[in-house]
């Protein structure tokens, strides 16, 4: 489920790259749907192609550090009417492949190699980065969690550009964060928040979130293990966090959906 690269040549000193022709990104598929979210059963099938790619490149001892619904692009975009699809807003559109190819490995990093201090794009950068811990492989994990939230709710899960907010938007949805963390953070053990410098907006806007549980709303099975697979990857410390092999082994991915969305239960 990684782009592959076809051919390349050279033209005129400029190295030139041929990949297999591809659909919109999920980004602008969620953009085209008025950022509606998408239905759970794509999510679960969007997730597992996710995984398996991530899977398959921390094999080859490589990081990607750069996970985004942007950089998620679909083989085919055409889409229909939601119709009768479980839990769909009447005036989305529907997918008709969830087929996706991973992306923009420009920023990859093999394990032992040179680490940056700072990767990802903020919104689904790891707390571990953020408190400038050093980070690895589970730092992926992280940002495929949080991408999944968003299509969950068709929002990004934490938007902010500062990283005390960053934080403080992490203990709102997910609770405190552990304090040996802290402590081996550069933050010599503190984390104020907020501080003298903190605009009222902010504030609100930290305020205002919700738990990751009321976010996810689990009155099914299926929305009950997407929750329960979600708190593993949404995990503060990266040596707990669930690895992309485990998560591909989480109940969430037992679970059948008919044509509609409707769980299919087993007898």
């Amino acid at each position: 489920k990684c782009i592959h690269l076809v051919e390349w040549f050279d033209y005129h000193n400029h190295i030139c790259m041929v990949f297999e022709l591809l659909g919109q990104s999920v980004f602008d598929f969620l953009k085209f749907n008025e950022f509606r979210p998408f239905p759970i059963h794509h999510i679960q099938q969007f997730a597992k192609q996710i995984l398996t790619s991530v899977a398959f490149v921390h094999e080859l001892k490589l990081i990607h550090t750069d996970l985004k619904p942007e950089n998620i692009l679909l083989v085919d975009s055409q889409s229909r009417e939601a119709g009768n699809m479980v839990g769909a807003d009447p005036n989305s559109r529907i997918l008709e492949n969830t087929d996706i190819r991973l992306i923009d490995f420009g920023s990859a990093t093999f394990e032992k190699d040179y680490h940056s201090s700072v990767v990802s794009t903020r919104h689904y950068r790891a707390p571990e980065i953020i408190l400038g811990m050093g980070w690895s492989y589970p730092c992926d994990i992280w940002s495929i969690g949080c991408i999944l939230v968003e299509f969950l709710t068709g929002e990004a899960l934490f938007q902010t550009h500062d990283n005390l907010e960053h934080l403080a938007m992490m203990v709102v949805v997910l609770g405190k964060i552990p304090a040996k963390l802290v402590k081996a953070s550069r933050q010599n053990g503190k984390l104020k928040y907020p501080d003298v410098d903190t605009t009222e907006q902010s504030r609100k806007y930290v305020r205002a979130l919700k738990l990751l549980k009321r976010i996810v709303n689990p009155t099914t099975n299926a929305k009950y293990q997407f929750l329960d697979l979600l708190t593993k990857m949404l995990v503060y410390d990266p040596e707990a966090r669930i690895t992309a092999r485990e998560a591909l082994r989480h109940p969430f991915f037992m679970i059948n959906f008919d044509e509609f969305g409707r769980e299919i239960e087993d007898f």
